[in-house]
């Protein structure tokens, strides 16, 4: 995902997107557990992608907070 693409989502869709690649996540190490999974490199890029929400939902919440 790129940080433009996050931007333009609101809270809630953040919200969402955020839950559904912790679900991700949490299968893919369940996943490299088992042995099932060849490409570890999903994991790391599905937590990258959880950073960059987690950091555009914490710079929405400031500006919001700001502009009150």
């Amino acid at each position: 995902m790129k940080v433009n693409e996050i931007r333009q989502l609101s809270l809630t869709d953040l919200n969402k997107k955020l839950l559904a690649l912790r679900n991700k996540v949490r299968e893919l190490r369940f996943s490299i557990a088992n042995n099932k999974l060849n490409h570890v490199k999903d994991l790391q890029n599905n937590k990258k992608d959880i950073a960059k929400i987690l950091t555009i939902i914490n710079e929405k919440r400031k500006s919001s907070e700001t502009n009150n």
